[in-house]
């Protein structure tokens, strides 16, 4: 049994001190989200508001893109969706993953604990919280633009996990 004090929210137990904090870091985070999408909603209405929303979400995520791509051309390696992954863009610890192994051979990971996704859900705002989710395919949009990112699965859409592919853009000639 740990000594620290558990928080208390919709989601499992915490493993670890170490998983708390970041869990707690990431209910503040989701609920400053949550608030300031409300108040923009109820400023401009639900179609212009989420459309903000969206926007901001959008250009945040190419951002974060952008600083990925900066480190992986420091590394002197190429932009490739591999190579996406070896920056440090979320904490280490926190998201629940799997890997599984693809029929081709490939790794992919499956996301079952996001705590983002857990106090969109507890609130009861999995469409907004569903809004924010595009910070991915923006991400990978501001890393490499020939890259697309698919959410093939997410939790917040009802699936049991949520599981992001990065790969090359389908050329107009396939």
């Amino acid at each position: 049994m740990s000594d620290f004090t558990r928080i208390k929210w919709g989601g499992p137990e915490p493993e670890d001190q170490w998983e708390q904090d970041i869990w707690l870091m990431a209910r503040r985070t989701a609920l400053l989200y949550l608030h300031f999408s409300r108040a923009i909603i109820d400023r401009l209405g639900p179609e212009e508001g989420k459309a903000l929303i969206k926007d901001v979400v959008l250009e945040y995520g190419r951002e974060c893109g952008r600083h990925v791509r900066r480190e992986v051309d420091e590394m002197g390696a190429e932009p490739s969706p591999a190579n996406f992954h070896t920056v440090a863009d979320l904490p280490s610890r926190g998201w629940r993953r799997e890997a599984h192994q693809l029929p081709n051979g490939q790794d992919q990971v499956q996301t079952r604990l996001c705590p983002l996704a857990v106090v969109f859900a507890e609130q009861g705002e999995e469409e907004l919280g569903r809004i924010y989710c595009w910070v991915d395919q923006a991400k990978v949009e501001g890393y490499n633009d020939a890259l697309e990112c698919v959410h093939a699965h997410n939790v917040l859409d009802g699936d049991a996990f949520c599981e992001i592919i990065i790969r090359e853009k389908a050329t107009g000639s396939e």
